[in-house]
Parts: C-alpha cells; structure tokens; sequence
C-alpha cells in the first residue's frame, strides 16, 4: 500500500484536475492561450516543507514511483504551493516516450529505485494553483502564468515551465512540428479563465489520422452483452501480423450488430490464426500479440480469435513504435480492401524533433 503524504497547502489534497474537451480545430481570438499537449501522467504536486505528494487525474498518489521528481521539487517548488502538470519521460531521439514512463509503476521498491535512475522522469509545469499560502485557482490564467514563471525562474534540473503562445500561427506550427516531439497536439485556454476543478473548460486539439486494419479478434463487452472492442493488426515487411491495439466504444446497438456480423468469421478461426499461440509469441518477442492489461491485473483480458478475412478503417493520432497510442476509434469496414494490403507502409512516422528544442521555447 503506497503512502499517502498529508500535505499542509492553501488547496487542499485531492484536486481534480481542469480537464478540457475536444475539438477539430485551434479556436481563434485574443482570448486564448496556447500550449502544447503533452503525452504522459497528468500529475498535480502540492510541496509543503519537505513534504511532497504527487497526485494524479483519478487520485492515485504517485509519489513512491518517482523518488526523483520529489526530490527535484524539494529544490525547486515555493513553500506551501501546489502545481499542475505533466510528468514525461524522454526516451529515444529525445521524444516523449509513453510507454517507458509506464515502466515506472512498479511494485518493488529495488525497482523503484533502479528506475528513477535509469529512467528519470521530468515535470513540466503548466498551471499555479497555489504559492506561498496563497489559493491562486480564482486568478485569471494569465496571471497563474506569470506567477508560475517567476516562481520556477530558478528551477533545477528535472522541473520545466510548459511552452506558451498567444498567437495562432505559432501554435498551428507546434501542432504540425511538434508531433515529431511524441506531443500529442495543442491545448487551447482562456486568458482570464479561473482554475475550475474537474471542469472541462479548456480545448484540446489532437492529430488524427486514418488507417485500414486487418480485423484479427475481438472482445466480448464487460456486461456481456455484445462486441466490446475489435482486435487490429497490420503486416510487417516479412508478413508477420502484430497486433497494434483495439478499437471500440461501440454503442449499444452497434455492438450487438457486430455480434451477428462477425458470426461467420468464428467458424474455424483458431485453426492457422497468427496469434494462436500468441502468449508464446509475445514472450519471444517475434511478435506483438493481445497482452494482459498491465494497470489491472484482474480486467478479463481473453478474446476470441476471427479468421483473417476483415479489414476496418479507424482514426488514431499517433503510434508508439509499433502500436498505436490509446484506443483507435472506428469508422467503417472496407470490404473492397485485402487483408494482405494491411501493412506498416501506410504509417509515416513525423519528423523527429529534440524535446530540448520545444522546452527551449518555454
């Protein structure tokens, strides 16, 4: 049971993070602000003395898992403040690399410790809430941002202060350029908005993009009662099928649609699939192949296999090395499409771009 640090600030712990809602364009006009969206734990950080907690989005502490981000914010953070932001890990070529920083939620203390050294992971700021005693969250953002700024002027390795821009050509830039970043698009907030907990009042763009998938299984939805999720995978250069993640959120109707239509490619499915073994598979590392889910051991991850004759178009907004990051949402199936056509060749990969270079813009 990890530890939960009572920590004496002006806002109190738990906070609910400010959330945003989605939106397919950059909103125009004086009133916002704009930052890049950044790609990992979303994580609020109340320091009172020596006393530090990391909070994250669903209450979870997370100070046990990253020994050097507490200390980085002994040395760096106001007394008795509380800050909003992201902790990230940069992985190869200098980019936001999701899934090391998932390597860092583990239950052993030794591997803790091995981690935060081997992988030390980073805060980058974006909102005050509260500083030397005082609760921020009623002041209008741009004046959190420059109190924000001055507070952290000095602060030491591992703690950043998130990039900011009040004009549109800029922030249309970093979306196209800094996807190349592992970024995950741009945030849009109002100038003289307060800090509302749990609120969706800001915007989030993300990139999106279509690919065609072959339709290798699928899951049973968790009530039972219909299609939960469908299987994807695409081809490599030697014809081998990985599997590159799910699409679902299906609505009611919808998945009990797929229960009929995918009916007669179980018939004999098992016999040749790819992922028959898969468990054997993925421990060699020959292929990626449906995993357990790391976060909850006891979610019942079993699916059943379909014969490989289906391919779906989905959205995603971008891959991590193989597979895609986060859950592709559906659009159609395409009958007119070969599964054999399913290849790593449709996935361009954005240019590379140093997270150096984008916090040097903060």
């Amino acid at each position: 049971m990890a530890t939960v640090v009572t920590v004496d600030t002006p806002v109190k712990p738990p906070v609910s993070p400010m959330l945003a809602k989605s939106s397919p364009t950059i909103p125009e006009g004086d009133a916002w602000r704009y930052e890049p969206k950044w790609d990992g734990f979303r994580s609020v950080i109340f320091r009172h003395g020596d006393d530090v907690e990391l909070g994250s989005r669903n209450s979870k502490p997370l100070t046990r898992y990253f020994p050097e981000v507490v200390e980085a914010v002994k040395e760096s953070f106001p007394h008795d403040s509380v800050i909003d932001g992201e902790l990230v890990i940069v992985g190869e070529g200098g980019k936001v690399d999701f899934d090391l920083l998932s390597l860092r939620v583990h239950p052993a203390a030794s591997r803790i410790a091995k981690l935060s050294k081997e992988l030390p992971a980073l805060f980058v700021a974006f909102d005050l809430l509260a500083a030397d005693g005082q609760d921020l969250t009623a002041l209008p953002f741009d004046e959190r941002r420059a109190r924000l700024k001055a507070a952290l002027a000095n602060a030491g390795p591992g703690i950043y202060v998130t990039p900011l821009t009040r004009d549109l050509p800029t922030a249309e830039y970093w979306f196209e350029k800094w996807e190349g970043a592992g970024l995950d698009g741009v945030m849009a907030k109002k100038a003289d908005g307060p800090y509302t907990q749990g609120q969706r009042t800001m915007i989030k763009v993300k990139h999106e993009r279509t690919i065609d998938c072959v339709v290798a299984g699928f899951r049973m939805h968790k009530d039972g009662q219909g299609v939960g999720s469908l299987l994807l995978g695409l081809y490599d250069d030697d014809g081998a099928l990985h599997h590159i993640g799910v699409t679902g959120s299906f609505t009611v109707a919808k998945r009990a649609e797929l229960v009929d239509f995918l009916a007669p490619y179980r018939d004999n499915a098992a016999q040749g699939h790819p992922w028959a073994e898969w468990a054997n598979l993925s421990a060699s590392g020959g292929v990626n192949a449906p995993t357990g889910n790391r976060w909850n051991a006891k979610k019942d991850m079993s699916w059943e296999p379909l014969r490989i004759e289906l391919v779906v178009e989905v959205a995603y907004g971008h891959f991590q090395g193989q597979r895609i990051r986060h859950a592709a949402s559906y659009r159609r199936f395409r009958p007119d499409r070969e599964p054999q056509s399913c290849t790593y060749a449709q996935v361009v990969p954005p240019e590379t771009v140093s997270i150096v270079d984008v916090l040097a813009e903060s």
